[in-house]
């Protein structure tokens, strides 16, 4: 009678095989799809789907994923990234750091039908479409002291719109302190409108993120919490509706707000970027 008791032993599969799997993983492509599955890969080398489960584990090997990427094209990308990271580590004295964007055209969605709640057993239910009721623009500054957000939201995001919100960030910040605002490359930070306020306003300081590099701003990592949080599972029979959750988030969030730390110096980065390039071009 057989142990239960004593594990079961695997075959060791040939080296040459498990080499044949992860050349195919890392060079081809099935005749019939982007990406190998573990079936597909099991048909085509003639082995058990847990066999070709065990190589990728064993290699790191992960077909089914892909990460996005783009590498910026600037000119002036490490100059760029030495200035914003700069005031994130060493913010000058007497000033605030704000991280300024605008995330534009948020839908006010309904949907077509009332969902379930959830319950034991079942998740909550909402039906796949939806109706469209309107847009909003959120403008929003980061303080990187103490993270609260100076937030306001407007029908479009041209540069009257932003001049009007730097106006409001003006008024919510205290006189007496030197303003640094790091923004991306959007047009409208830089209408000739915008560049006559910012010189009769000598305390605001526009540091710009280097093109295709949004991830150097911090408010990006506020956008995507306000989305998951409150914005991509709701639902809002107008515009105005859809304003009121906004700022009604922002006030709670702004009663107990708690700072973004960054960490990687400019240096660390730029060496990332090099190696990116490098293997890039390794492949081409």
């Amino acid at each position: 009678m057989k142990d239960a008791t004593r594990p079961s032993r695997v075959k060791p599969l040939p080296p040459e095989t498990i080499k044949r799997v992860v050349d195919m993983t890392l060079h081809e492509k099935p005749p019939n799809a982007t990406q190998w599955s573990g079936r597909s890969m099991a048909a085509a080398a003639g082995i058990s789907l847990r066999s070709v489960q065990r190589i990728w584990a064993s290699h790191g090997l992960k077909p089914h994923l892909v990460k996005t990427f783009k590498i910026s094209r600037d000119k002036n990308f490490a100059g760029k990234v030495e200035d914003v990271v700069g005031l994130y580590l060493n913010p000058p004295d007497k000033a605030l750091v704000l991280c300024v964007d605008e995330k534009s055209q948020i839908q006010a969605l309904d949907r077509t039908q009332p969902g379930l709640p959830m319950k034991k057993g079942r998740a909550g239910t909402m039906t796949h479409d939806y109706k469209r009721n309107g847009t909003t623009t959120l403008f929003a500054a980061l303080n990187m002291l103490d993270g609260s957000v100076i937030g306001t939201c407007m029908p479009r995001h041209r540069h009257r719109e932003f001049l009007r919100f730097l106006k409001l960030i003006d008024q919510r910040t205290p006189a007496g302190l030197a303003l640094h605002l790091i923004v991306d490359n959007y047009a409208t930070h830089k209408t000739p409108a915008v560049k006559r306020w910012l010189k009769a306003h000598p305390r605001f300081h526009l540091h710009f993120t280097p093109t295709s590099a949004s991830w150097l701003n911090m408010v990006e990592r506020f956008f995507a919490e306000i989305t998951r949080k409150r914005i991509r599972r709701g639902a809002f029979k107008s515009v105005a509706e859809l304003k009121d959750a906004i700022m009604q988030y922002l006030e709670k969030h702004n009663a107990n707000p708690k700072p973004f730390v960054w960490t990687k110096s400019a240096d660390k980065i730029l060496e990332k970027v090099a190696r990116a390039k490098q293997a890039l071009e390794s492949q081409h």
